[in-house]
């Protein structure tokens, strides 16, 4: 699906590859312990028996989610709309001696995996990425396995758009309509990459909100059961008003989700497949 999206995001990605960026960075001091922390798969209700476990880590290339789980012992699959991320998925997999697919494509395009492949499917933030979530979910349903889990990070959508930047001596202003693919645009936070004067060129982030009904009632519909919610917010006493971390402690900036799909998800058991 290259459209002007596609291209968008392929071009930024592939700068902020370039550019090292935080989310581009390898993660290449992992043992299982460190993994299964990182992860946070009890803090989720997530198995944490991977052995054999099929994890598909969707729009989360960088060689930091697929290392962690390959070295639980998951067969990996990662897709990505970068190049330059994959590279470090490959990095990471040469470096811990472990097997990582990966696929180069748009999260809304999932033709190349087929159906019901895999048991988990780990979706970091990127949904704001695009404008129409309904097209992802209905990915997703066809290529996760009956039982098997969806666990998302998406931004806010109440906070779409908002940064520490919108403080106006009393709090944090909204301004734009909350309305399903309203368009933000904002400037990278600081600590995203390193600016120097000499660096290169990186637009700035391009999202579309995603109402938090859109994204309930679609993957209800798709046949998924809401298994987890958390908001993902600083706690910072004393933090300065207008920094990003005050912010963060007064609006949270993400959501998490696991989602459980099919008749499985209804018993409470069948978590993963067996066979």
């Amino acid at each position: 699906m290259q459209d002007e999206v596609y291209h968008y995001n392929k071009e930024r990605w592939e700068a902020l590859a370039g550019a090292e960026a935080l989310f581009t960075r390898p993660m290449l001091d992992l043992d299982a312990e460190k993994a299964q922390a990182y992860l946070g798969l009890e803090r989720l209700g997530i198995p944490g028996d991977l052995a054999g476990r099929r994890v598909l880590c969707l729009a989360g290339g960088g060689g930091q989610q697929s290392a962690a789980f390959a070295l639980l012992g998951a067969d990996v699959t990662v897709l990505d709309i970068s190049s330059g991320q994959l590279e470090r998925d490959h990095l990471a997999a040469e470096h811990y001696s472990v097997g990582i697919r990966t696929i180069q494509g748009d999260m809304r395009d999932l033709s190349a995996l087929d159906d019901s492949s895999f048991d988990l499917v780990w979706h970091p933030y990127s949904l704001t990425f695009v404008p129409d979530s309904r097209i992802v979910f209905r990915e997703v349903a066809r290529v996760v396995d009956e039982g098997g889990h969806y666990y998302l990070m998406c931004a806010n959508p109440f906070f779409s758009g908002l940064t520490h930047h919108s403080w106006n001596g009393e709090g944090y202003t909204l301004k734009h309509p909350y309305t399903d693919e309203a368009a933000t645009r904002y400037p990278d936070q600081d600590w995203v990459y390193d600016r120097k004067p000499a660096g290169p060129h990186i637009r700035e982030p391009l999202e579309y909100r995603q109402t938090l009904s859109r994204i309930v009632n679609s993957l209800i519909r798709e046949g998924f059961m809401l298994r987890l919610l958390s908001e993902v917010r600083g706690d910072y006493p004393g933090a300065e008003p207008g920094s990003w971390a005050h912010f963060t402690g007064v609006a949270p900036p993400w959501l998490e989700f696991v989602w459980q799909y099919g008749p499985a998800s209804s018993e409470g058991e069948g978590v993963w497949r067996q066979g």
